[in-house]
């Protein structure tokens, strides 16, 4: 009888996928706390790859360049806020539009909270440094990208009467942002639950029917 072995393959791809999923999230960490610490211009490959434990050749196959590890200053930040959590809680508020407009809030919330250093090094770096500027826009594309297709799976009249889904997604992403969350926090001395909740508040009465 022939003998084939799909069970022992499937295991060994998707631990091999599961091994390069977590040296990706090791260096993207590495590389936000030493652009944090040492800006862009004092970090190096090199520093990045040691403080994340690797050869700079893997930094190198994961991000390709060091402007490519810019990234890693959004994408760190999505990590810490947990992306897994939030598409559970999208998915258990399914047929449920408020419940998933603040789930999207709460992620965002922890985005500023937990990844707001990196956040800040795109937007006020980027003035200046090309490769930082592209890693906002890329992950302001991705934020966009992932709240049209949840405002687009709503049953037609969810959105407030006349509202488009461009300008919803524009609404989003004025009110819900890390300068307006800086402003408050920083400047007007709100906590983050205060912010969070005027979020909710603010956004279902402008976005939702």
């Amino acid at each position: 009888m022939k003998s084939s072995e799909p069970a022992p393959r499937a295991y060994r791809s998707a631990l091999r996928e599961e091994q390069a999923e977590q040296t990706k999230e090791r260096i993207a960490r590495a590389a936000r706390q030493r652009f944090i610490e040492s800006g862009w211009a004092g970090t190096s490959v090199r520093s990045v790859a040691a403080d994340a434990g690797v050869s700079e050749a893997t930094v190198y196959a994961v991000y390709g360049t060091k402007a490519g590890l810019a990234a890693s200053l959004v994408e760190s930040g999505e990590l810490d806020a947990g992306v897994e959590q939030v598409a559970r809680e999208i998915e258990a508020a399914q047929g449920d539009p408020a419940g998933q407009l603040a789930a999207f809030i709460r992620f965002d919330r922890r985005l500023f909270e937990r990844g707001g250093d990196g956040l800040r090094l795109t937007v006020e770096g980027g003035r200046n440094e090309p490769a930082l500027a592209a890693a906002y826009e890329h992950g302001r594309a991705r934020g966009d990208a992932n709240r049209r297709r949840m405002f687009a799976s709503w049953p037609s009249g969810t959105l407030r009467d006349g509202l488009a889904l461009d300008r919803a997604l524009d609404v989003y992403a004025t009110v819900c942002s890390i300068q307006t969350f800086d402003i408050a926090t920083r400047e007007r001395g709100w906590s983050v639950d205060e912010v969070e909740q005027w979020w909710v508040e603010t956004l279902t009465e402008l976005l939702l029917a």
